[in-house]
């Protein structure tokens, strides 16, 4: 029973290395499922981590869209190959895959009920192929699903929040309570929708764009003034009073406008 959880009905052990809890309530699949918009933007869908398939049992209704399902665990591909005669299954780990082999390089959506360890990875993937993946659905741990949607200002407001909202419209649609799961986590979670915007060009350099944004919030207590030093910029720059600021209180266009500022001061 290493790395497994005890009392578990499940017909696939849920694995503790692999964060995985599974969803049992019908009612909240088909509302995830269901929280898909398409739009006509692609054809094609991914599920990560379809588990036992509750939610493959809502998604393989829809015989319009061009449907495959990954996951690392080898017990829920094999579960899930005697359950399913039509559904494509991808034994592999996501966050290793060049995603422009699922679906030979043509825009897919991803649903998923994220495992919570990776969550956050999972969406650094997205962002290396952003245009590549105009939606995600997926249910997560709520704090971590705050997180990502959270505005400037906001304590829970990071890294991550600013990356995705440069690219990406972020919803929290609903919270999901810990008794439908099996076996339960000891946290709430929370579904969101994220949708590609219409933002084709940052207008700055992106790797600087990260690294200013990644520098801030490791010091996100300090204003930027001194949270920026390490990046060692000129003094008189860091005398405007922008820089009395804390990296929560920037939007996105605001890092956009300190990347460009920055950059002006690099040889």
């Amino acid at each position: 029973m290493k790395n497994k959880y005890k009392h578990s009905n499940s017909p696939v052990d849920a694995k503790k290395h692999l964060g995985q809890h599974f969803l049992i309530d019908k009612s909240i699949a088909q509302d995830i499922v269901e929280a898909l918009t398409f739009h006509n933007q692609y054809d094609n869908l991914l599920e990560i981590g379809p588990g036992t398939g509750v939610l493959t049992d809502f998604l393989l209704q829809n015989t319009t869209v061009n449907f495959k399902a990954i996951d690392i665990d080898k017990e829920s591909i094999a579960f899930l190959k005697t359950k399913y005669e039509n559904l494509t299954l991808i034994s592999g780990d996501f966050l290793q895959m060049d995603l422009n082999d699922v679906f030979q390089t043509k825009p897919f959506g991803i649903i998923g009920n994220f495992p919570y360890n990776i969550s956050s990875q999972i969406f650094f993937r997205v962002l290396d192929f952003k245009d590549l993946v105009p939606e995600v659905v997926c249910m997560l741990q709520k704090e971590v699903a705050q997180r990502l949607c959270s505005g400037p200002g906001n304590k829970d407001y990071g890294i991550l929040s600013v990356f995705l909202q440069a690219w990406y419209d972020m919803e929290y649609l609903f919270t999901v309570h810990e008794h439908v799961f099996d076996p339960p986590p000891k946290v709430k979670s929370g579904v969101i929708r994220v949708k590609r915007n219409k933002v084709t060009d940052l207008g700055c350099d992106e790797v600087l764009f990260r690294k200013i944004i990644k520098q801030a919030f490791s010091m996100r207590r300090k204003t930027l003034r001194n949270g920026l030093k390490p990046l060692n910029l000129p003094e008189n720059f860091l005398n405007d009073a922008f820089f009395n600021k804390r990296a929560e209180e920037l939007g996105v266009e605001e890092y956009i406008t300190l990347t460009n500022k920055i950059a002006l001061t690099m040889p």
